[in-house]
């Protein structure tokens, strides 16, 4: 398997390409991927926080989800910003028998809204509200209405990024003027820590992917309906995995990342060599 992985060239080789090239039967190459459960045409990402307080961020915040404080609600807070009112340039050609929906591949464009959401972790209830920018001053506006959608006497935890949005002095006043609330930044580059994140990727799935909007409006009330409707029966995200299970798996991705850094100089001077 070795040697057929590493006389692999370029970025993607199929089954009959890779056979060829290394002299095998394609039955061959294919039994050896099925065994050892390859998958080349398969790509994914990822991504390493370089937050100094990484670790401690991570505990922090998977805390809250596990073991959340008493008499507080924890809730999750982050923008969607520039959501696009689209609308197909020719109508929708329905799913029928044997027939996929289609769609024509360019659009509409009817401007832009930008929703701010608070998903409240426990009760999996949302507190969201359209506005047309995504500035500090929009931001304190919407942590006014969430305030009011609080109850007086619970201390609120509030989990968000680090958008410059948050951190602007006019929030931070606002912060420092309210005691029961506590901010927990996300470490950066780590937006899947934050759970309304979730939310608005069942939004997009659900509700605005194939939707055909003419305004800004009825994106607006497309967003609104989507947001009663979760909160009429919500149902909270169950957070599975302990701070410790997600640092372990970090600690694989990074250790495989600069496994590849330092052996990178050495398969490329193997694969040159090879190919004279």
């Amino acid at each position: 398997m070795g040697g057929i992985i590493s006389e692999c060239p370029g970025d993607f080789i199929g089954i009959r390409t890779m056979a060829k090239e290394i002299g095998h039967a394609p039955s061959t190459v294919h039994r050896i991927w099925r065994a050892f459960g390859l998958q080349p045409h398969r790509v994914e990402t990822f991504k390493l926080s370089s937050d100094p307080l990484f670790v401690e961020k991570v505990r922090d915040i998977v805390g809250l989800y596990l073991s959340p404080p008493e008499r507080a609600v924890v809730l999750c807070v982050d923008e969607k910003s520039q959501v696009q009112a689209l609308d197909r340039t020719q109508p929708l050609l329905p799913m029928r028998p044997g027939q996929a929906e289609r769609r024509t591949h360019d659009y509409k464009r009817h401007g832009t809204t930008s929703l701010f959401a608070a998903l409240d972790v426990k009760a999996g209830t949302i507190v969201g509200k359209c506005m047309p920018r995504h500035r500090s001053s929009e931001f304190r506006k919407f942590l006014d209405e969430v305030e009011r959608n609080v109850p007086t006497d619970l201390d609120v935890h509030i989990v968000m990024d680090n958008y410059g949005t948050h951190k602007t002095r006019l929030i931070r006043n606002w912060f420092a003027k309210r005691p029961r609330w506590h901010v927990h930044f996300t470490p950066t580059s780590a937006s899947w820590i934050n759970q309304v994140e979730r939310f608005f990727a069942l939004l997009t799935e659900r509700a605005l992917k194939r939707g055909v909007f003419r305004s800004v409006a009825e994106l607006e009330k497309a967003i609104k309906a989507y947001i009663k409707a979760t909160n009429a029966d919500p149902k909270p995200f169950r957070w599975t995995k302990a701070a410790n299970d997600i640092l372990a798996s970090i600690q694989l991705v990074s250790s495989a990342s600069a496994f590849a850094r330092s052996a990178k100089p050495h398969s490329m001077k193997r694969t040159s060599e090879s190919r004279h």
